[in-house]
């Protein structure tokens, strides 16, 4: 059976405010993610249906607090939650120092990660 730890991920990167460690098995996409500052991903997130992440994550939050925010409400993790966030959310907010294992399917994570490396970038070319 495959299996991954942060220091064995063979992809991500350093992306300066997360670091995101990641490895692909299968269909799925195995995430480690370090914030180092709060993020809102909602500039990131522009150009998907309803501006929001349409891929589905089942998670773990090792260290910090983060928020998804969805039509209807909001969702915080704390230090010790697992969680699930379908299709639909905004994350909002990631307390600096945050750690968290998020689980994705790769194809949605996929297109999710062209939109926001795509925004990214161009708000990078802003400033």
């Amino acid at each position: 059976m495959p299996k991954v730890s942060r220091d064995t991920t063979t992809q991500g990167g350093d992306y300066g405010v997360v670091v995101d460690r990641s490895e692909a098995f299968d269909d799925y996409t195995v995430d480690f993610l370090t914030f180092r500052e709060d993020v809102d991903h909602r500039p990131l997130l522009k150009g998907l249906p309803d501006d929001r992440c349409q891929c589905p994550h089942w998670g773990y939050v090792f260290r910090g607090e983060l928020t998804f925010h969805f039509a209807d409400h909001d969702e915080v993790y704390h230090e010790g939650d697992a969680f699930y966030a379908p299709a639909g959310h905004v994350p909002l907010h990631t307390e600096p120092g945050s750690e968290y294992l998020q689980i994705s399917p790769s194809d949605e994570l996929s297109r999710t990660n062209e939109v926001i490396m795509k925004n990214f970038e161009a708000m990078g070319e802003g400033h």
